[in-house]
């Protein structure tokens, strides 16, 4: 199978979906011919779809996604970027009152197709307006979907799929990845919405992490395998719908749950799946429920400090080795 990064998955996906659906067209700050976007990812599809199919707007989040909404009204299938997460803020309107809600709203005589793609997460050194992981957000309004890819083939195929879906959904890539690299087919595929997908498994311990968090578990994981300790990785890859089967199933198995991800951790979507598994899960655990998510603070612009608040393989293998050093539950 070849080997492409993330950023080019994504440029695949929307240019295959043009392709295949004449009524898909993207909009957004500077997606078109001279720059391609924030993250480059639009690079090339003007020059194949035209400024018709790929519009650059003004610098307004809020026209974008207001843009977006009435064409999805209409019949078409728009994908609207923000450049960065952090500016949401400017068009929550449009997204929390008029995209989620007008499928409701309207009986379901109206559709809403639309996707919303936008880079989040820190580790570019980007300060606190541009270094934001605010998913959660999205996961509390009723009638989005969220998706938070983590390899290039689960972004190429979450997109195709959102792409297709009738469904307002927010696309969240992370900036961090764009450069990562993964094995994605060439032929046709999708990745179903709202299935996750064990990285690794385990006998031990599940840990539960999101985007850029599953690479560091994963590196977490090789190092605590070499002390004795077998973890399961477990990456949701959509919050909403939100696979809790699969996460289950694998706290079941280990007996021990620890949820990762890069947003802050109070309110973070890891209390959510905690409550899950003390609601359904509860007689398994040898141990209590664990999250470890970014420091409560804004990113700060210091590399040293950003380090200090984001989540790593070294803070999570820390983490794991706490939670068999005490004994409680079932093993006191």
């Amino acid at each position: 199978m070849r080997t492409i990064t993330y950023r080019e998955a994504v440029r695949e996906a929307l240019a295959e979906e043009m392709r295949r659906d004449s009524s898909v067209f993207l909009l957004g700050e500077d997606i078109g011919k001279k720059f391609g976007g924030t993250n480059k990812v639009t690079v090339g599809l003007c020059e194949e779809f035209g400024d018709e199919r790929v519009r650059n707007t003004p610098i307004s989040e809020s026209a974008i996604v207001g843009a977006a909404v009435g064409g999805a009204m209409t019949g078409l299938r728009p994908v609207a970027e923000i450049g960065f997460i952090d500016f949401v803020g400017v068009c929550m309107d449009q997204i929390m009152n008029q995209a989620a809600k007008l499928r409701y709203m309207t009986g379901g005589q109206t559709k809403m197709p639309l996707v919303i793609r936008t880079p989040g997460g820190a580790g570019r050194s980007s300060a606190a307006q541009h270094a934001q992981s605010l998913e959660t957000l999205f996961c509390h309004i009723p009638g989005l979907l969220v998706i938070q890819p983590s390899s290039p083939r689960d972004v190429k195929g979450l997109l195709k799929a959102a792409i297709r879906d009738s469904n307002p959904v927010v696309f969240i890539e992370h900036k961090m990845l764009y450069n990562t690299k993964g094995e994605v087919p060439e032929e046709e595929y999708t990745v179903p919405i709202g299935s996750a997908d064990v990285k690794r498994e385990g006998a031990d311990i599940t840990v539960v992490a999101t985007q850029r968090q599953v690479y560091a578990a994963l590196e977490a994981a090789d190092v605590l395998g070499e002390e004795g300790i077998s973890v399961e990785v477990v990456d949701p890859r959509t919050l909403v719908p939100l696979d809790t089967e699969t996460i289950l199933a694998s706290v079941r198995k280990t007996g021990r749950v620890l949820l990762v991800h890069e947003s802050v951790e109070r309110c973070g979507i890891g209390a959510e799946i905690a409550a899950l598994v003390a609601e359904q899960a509860f007689d398994y655990l040898d141990y209590p429920v664990r999250r470890l998510g970014a420091r409560n603070t804004p990113v700060p612009f210091s590399p040293p400090l950003e380090d200090f608040v984001i989540p790593n393989a070294e803070r999570i293998a820390d983490t794991v080795r706490s939670m068999f050093q005490t004994a409680v539950y079932k093993d006191a």
